[in-house]
């Protein structure tokens, strides 16, 4: 069927977003999305069989190999007690600094999303630990949901990021340079948490109460440190450091981390059978949602440059006479607007094959652009009134607990990672520096 770019874009997309307001899952979304838009632009049954071959070839790719690799290490983490380890020697450091639950939840949550690589598991472990302690131990509400809300979202950039190596794969751009160019970035949306914590403490001395704090003496807390963190940077190093050193690829050295985590859980005395069984179950539950989101997504890509939108829109956005940083902004609001009312992944699907294109066209290093995707799909996640994690986080806070509450608490970190993306604006080599050493 031959029509114009835009009445190809707006039925595809539009099939796309109504099939998901009426609730069919994603993946489902966009295959039926897919089977209608191969029978209206490629005619005939034979648009099918194409889609199946390339289908095929899309999931086979070792590219693809780190996604249940680090869905792996996640679930080894948390179901061996691990990430218990971690909190309790991270607890003893902080000793008696005011707000110091706030700090260790910041400190722990960076760490997490170093070996989880999920923004929904870090937010609800995180929520399920801290805000209990923290509410008994007198923090107002605010600061005891605000920064778990914002770290739990470092997940997404702080490799190994699921949802980075996910991108990737879907932009087809290099998968470890995206995962190393999230690191600095990172940590730098750590620091800015901090600060905002330090500032909401000193303006209101209320919200987290000082309380009398046990300090073991100097040689235990050094021994806790080197018993319970330390071997977590080994595992980290064994990822990043690796493929920044040319040692692995991200799928060796997603590996090489699931080999990490077994060999510490071991040493530790806490593998079990259950826990090793319950990790496998949740890596091919959950990675093979993955698989076939990317399959399908990928079609849908295919079939927007096969119907001439791609093509279309990008003459169309780039005919205008206005700067490059004007049409990032305009999909930077296009996709915190979209994150109101979905998650991560559905927004990837719908904004990648579209998006990505466009910024090359701009003059956009696309490692860089994929970094600044993460950063708005994690400020969307906790964006009211429908972002995911305010939702994750409103079913483990104390009862009675509002969205509102929730969604005010979050502002604030939801600031610090405006200020990160206009950093990176400004100094793009704060996310390039590192994939530039590979």
């Amino acid at each position: 069927m031959d029509m114009e770019w835009y009445w190809a874009l707006a039925t595809l997309v539009g099939m796309v977003i109504f099939f998901m307001a009426m609730g069919i899952p994603v993946a489902l979304t966009f295959i039926t999305t897919n089977i209608i838009g191969a029978l209206l632009f490629m005619g005939d049954i034979s648009g099918w069989t194409q889609i199946a071959d390339n289908s095929t070839s899309l999931i086979t790719r070792f590219t693809l190999g780190p996604v249940p690799m680090f869905i792996m290490m996640g679930a080894l983490f948390f179901h061996t007690g691990l990430a218990i380890r971690v909190f309790d020697g991270l607890d003893v450091l902080f000793g008696r600094l005011p707000g110091r639950l706030c700090y260790l939840t910041v400190a722990g949550g960076a760490l997490f999303s170093t070996l989880t690589g999920s923004s929904m598991a870090n937010t609800a472990m995180l929520g399920a630990l801290m805000v209990p302690e923290m509410q008994r131990r007198g923090y107002n509400r605010r600061m005891s949901m605000g920064p778990i809300l914002g770290t739990g979202g470092l997940a997404m950039i702080i490799p190994p990021s699921a949802l980075g190596v996910l991108l990737a794969s879907v932009a087809n751009i290099d998968v470890g340079k995206l995962l190393v160019a999230g690191f600095l970035p990172g940590f730098v949306l750590a620091a800015l948490y901090a600060v905002m914590i330090f500032l909401q403490i000193r303006f209101r001395p209320d919200s987290a109460p000082a309380y009398s704090v046990e300090m073991p003496p100097v040689k235990d807390r050094i021994i806790l440190f080197c018993t319970n963190i330390l071997p977590m940077g080994f595992v980290v190093f064994m990822v990043i450091g690796f493929i920044i050193l040319g040692w692995a690829t991200p799928t060796e050295a997603a590996a090489f981390g699931v080999l990490g985590v077994i060999i510490l859980a071991f040493a530790f005395r806490m593998m079990s059978y259950k826990a090793l069984r319950t990790s496998v179950e949740a890596t091919v539950k959950v990675g093979a949602m993955v698989f076939f989101i990317i399959m399908s997504s990928t079609v849908f890509s295919q079939l927007l440059a096969f119907s001439g939108a791609s093509a279309g829109l990008l003459d169309w956005a780039t005919g205008f006479d206005i700067s490059k940083y004007w049409i990032l902004l305009v999909m930077f609001f296009i996709l915190i607007a979209l994150g109101m009312f979905m998650d991560a992944t559905s927004m990837m699907l719908i904004t990648v094959p579209i998006f990505f294109p466009l910024a090359q066209q701009l003059g956009f290093d696309l490692i860089w652009f994929g970094l600044f995707v993460l950063m708005t799909f994690e400020m969307a996640g906790t964006t009211p009134p429908f972002g995911l994690l305010l939702y994750v986080m409103l079913g483990v806070a104390p009862k009675g607990t509002t969205l509102f509450q929730v969604a005010s608490a979050a502002f604030p970190f939801l600031i610090c990672d405006a200020i990160l993306i206009l950093i990176m604006v400004l100094y793009p080599a704060l996310a390039l520096w590192l994939p530039s050493l590979m």
